[in-house]
């Protein structure tokens, strides 16, 4: 029996309350849209399992440039092969991409947090973004005053998360943006989001709609493909779970090395803080 994943990784959802971070989550964890959710408290969990590194990365065409320009579409173009015609006009032909051998498409769990925006949550839900390799960053387009609170929130996980997380900027609710029927009731244009990724050296931004779907699962194979490239460059300890990845297999060990696993209750926690104990 084939293992199920090749990688873990832990990723953080954060932005002010009712800019749909839950919906986004259920979505991509349910394939389900629910309008009257209720607001998180604390934090909840979800997990997906996603296909990362070719042949499937193929169609994100994540290079060293950060940000696509403001009129490219987030579809992605075929990949040219090289033909006889170009070959015989003495143009240079585009390089060939080595052929990868059949069931090489590696897969990694998502594991997903979806932390409250509310301000009375704050102090819960920092703590979770320790060892989280990514975080989508998430704001509504039709609420400027989420937008502005991005900036906020970047710096809180910038200064609590490890270096070197994978961060993009989402924007929600892309399906009230509607241009034809003249019920647009965007506020953040397309163009101020991606300058403030710029600014603010953010991979890339992705507009999403819990509602209809559209986006959701590039949002997160986006931080997936680009957790995956730092590991393929060594970039994460996979034995240390501060790194927010791990391998299959790769779990804490007794002396003895056999993999051992912990699991503590409210209890347990308690008792260790009252005894001084780590974390």
């Amino acid at each position: 029996m084939s293992q199920p994943w090749d990688y873990i990784a832990k990723l953080v959802c954060i932005g002010d309350s009712g800019t749909g971070k839950s919906s986004l989550t259920i979505r991509l964890c349910e394939g389900r849209f629910s309008s009257s959710h209720d607001v998180t408290i604390g934090v909840e969990f979800g997990s997906r399992i996603v296909p990362v590194g070719p042949p499937a990365s193929r169609e994100l065409e994540i290079g060293p440039h950060a940000l696509p320009s403001s009129s490219q579409s987030t579809q992605s173009s075929p990949t040219v092969p090289e033909t006889t015609e170009s070959a015989a006009s003495g143009l240079p032909s585009p390089p060939r991409k080595a052929q990868e051998p059949p069931g090489s498409q590696k897969r990694m769990k998502l594991s997903l947090w979806d932390t409250a925006g509310q301000e009375t949550y704050k102090s819960i839900t920092r703590s979770y973004f320790r060892g989280a390799s990514g975080a989508l960053l998430v704001f509504d387009i039709t609420r400027p005053s989420t937008f502005t609170s991005c900036t906020q929130w970047l710096q809180d996980l910038r200064h609590i998360a490890e270096d070197g997380i994978v961060i993009i900027l989402v924007g929600n609710k892309s399906d009230l943006a509607g241009d034809d029927d003249g019920s647009n009731q965007r506020r953040v244009s397309r163009e101020e989001a991606e300058e403030w990724c710029r600014m603010n050296d953010i991979v890339r931004y992705v507009e999403t709609s819990a509602k209809s779907g559209e986006g959701v699962e590039r949002a997160f194979l986006e931080v997936a493909e680009r957790i995956y490239r730092n590991i393929e460059a060594g970039k994460y300890d996979l034995h240390d779970r501060r790194s927010g990845v791990k391998g299959f297999g790769a779990t804490g060990r007794t002396n003895a090395g056999i993999p051992k696993t912990v699991t503590l209750g409210l209890n347990d926690a308690m008792g260790r803080n009252r005894g001084g104990g780590c974390c």
